[in-house]
């Protein structure tokens, strides 16, 4: 088998390609997400540095309490070095650190009480992010926070990024644990369903997927199996159906044929005996043809249905009617037994009338001499009325039952091509008793014999 057409190979491409774009899918998310929580971890960290997030050092409060301690800024050096061997994330960098006084004084130069800045106004185009400092509910002077060293800031930036790439890595990981469990739960079923598909699309009908995977995919996979079957089954009946076709038409056409060659090489002569054969069997043609066209059009439900109440007794009249010249010449009793009170059913009166001759002309047909065909009428169990005409012929093997109303079925041995019949008078009768909204069935009788039963309501 070419590696084109294999069905695994296939199969297994598919599944790879699904689970690709299922790991695309999440790695995208993943990657959205970072760049989401990186970029609004930037806008904060601009709006701390521009000051207008109401954020502040944790020095500033400490600036403050010295000041409401000494009622000043004198000797603020002294905190700074006081603080300069402290250690950790957000401890100050005094080196970092300018404080002014109210009037814009420096008191502290990058932490130190004696640097060159000290004593003189601060320049007012001077560098850094200036943060007030409040006492008493006035502000009393300015912090400056200088860019060369962020050390608070980037202790908040390692506090959250940290965590944010942690995070990261490991939902990194948990996609590829539930992009494998998917993988054999959903994307498995799914891409068996696709290759199968694939086959059918190809011409193989006998392609079918394993049941398997969570509730949705299980139906899907079950539906698909079941759509193949009735595809396959459909193409089978295609098949039967041209071959039966082809089969029924041969022997006409051959008699025909046979014929008139025959006359026109003078083997036979152009008289009424040799003729009239010609002729029966162009009406074995036009019945047949006229069979196949109300058979197609009633699986199409395309027949029209002039349906009004049917008066049931002048109906089975009329049936037996049809048939008392032939089954007199064969010695076959007709009779009819019809329940008083029959309810009435509205019903194409033509169509219904179809219905009983088809099942009446398929009784005659292979009761034997001497025989009985019954027609009988009853109110139904559920309502309406129950139609069934029974013989005592040779029946039907139990096997075949459920065949009896396929097209150009025959049974073996009694039921054979010789009794005439195309075997589409019981489809025909399924088909018109099926669009007249009622049910068909067939059934050997205890005594011997075929009763096929219908309801209409």
């Amino acid at each position: 088998m070419a590696h084109g057409n294999d069905p695994r190979r296939s199969a297994r491409l598919i599944r790879r390609r699904l689970f690709a774009l299922l790991m695309q899918a999440f790695g995208v998310v993943v990657a959205v997400t970072v760049v989401l929580l990186v970029g609004l971890l930037a806008v904060l960290a601009g709006a701390v540095t521009s000051g207008g997030m109401g954020w502040r050092p944790p020095v500033a409060r400490e600036l403050e309490v010295y000041y409401l301690a000494t009622g000043g800024w004198a000797g603020v050096g002294a905190v700074a070095a006081q603080s300069a061997g402290e250690a950790g994330d957000f401890a100050p960098d005094w080196r970092s650190l300018t404080v002014l006084g109210a009037d814009g004084r420096v008191w502290l130069d990058r932490g130190l009480a004696a640097g060159g800045l000290v004593g003189g106004v601060y320049p007012a185009g001077g560098r850094g992010v200036r943060f007030p400092l409040r006492a008493g509910g006035s502000q009393v002077g300015t912090l400056v926070l200088h860019r060369e060293s962020w050390h608070g800031l980037l202790g908040l930036f390692s506090g959250l990024v940290a965590p944010v790439l942690i995070i990261s890595f490991f939902t990194g990981l948990l996609t590829l644990v539930i992009g494998f469990l998917l993988a054999r739960r959903v994307v498995t079923p799914l891409a068996d369903v696709v290759a199968a598909a694939h086959q059918v699309a190809a011409g193989d009908l006998t392609a079918r997927v394993q049941v398997r995977g969570p509730g949705d995919l299980r139906s899907l996979s079950d539906s698909f199996n079941r759509m193949a079957s009735a595809l396959e089954t459909s193409d089978h009946q295609r098949r039967d159906l041209l071959a039966d076709i082809a089969h029924e038409l041969r022997t006409p056409l051959t008699v025909i044929r046979g014929k008139l060659e025959g006359m026109l090489d003078g083997v036979y002569p152009a008289d009424e005996a040799h003729v009239a054969p010609v002729l029966e069997e162009t009406y074995v043609l036009e019945r047949l043809v006229d069979d196949l066209r109300t058979l197609t059009l009633a699986e199409a439900r395309q027949l029209h249905f002039d349906r009004q109440p049917v008066d049931l007794g002048e109906m089975a009249e009329r049936a037996v009617g049809l048939f008392e010249a032939e089954a007199a010449e064969r010695g076959i009793t007709l009779a009819t037994e019809l329940a008083p009170g029959l309810p009435l059913v509205h019903a194409d009166a033509q169509r219904l009338g179809q219905v009983i001759g088809n099942l009446m002309s398929n009784a005659l047909r292979y009761v034997p001499g001497q025989g009985r065909v019954t027609l009988s009428m009853r109110p139904a169990a559920g309502g309406g009325v129950e139609f069934s005409v029974s013989d005592d012929g040779p029946g039907v093997a139990e096997a075949d039952l459920p065949h009896v109303f396929d097209r150009f079925w025959r049974g073996e041995k009694s039921r054979t091509r010789a009794a005439g019949g195309a075997g589409l008078g019981l489809a025909i009768a399924r088909q018109l008793v099926e669009a007249h909204d009622g049910a068909i069935s067939a059934e050997n009788r205890p005594g011997g014999g075929l009763r096929v039963t219908f309801v209409l309501r």
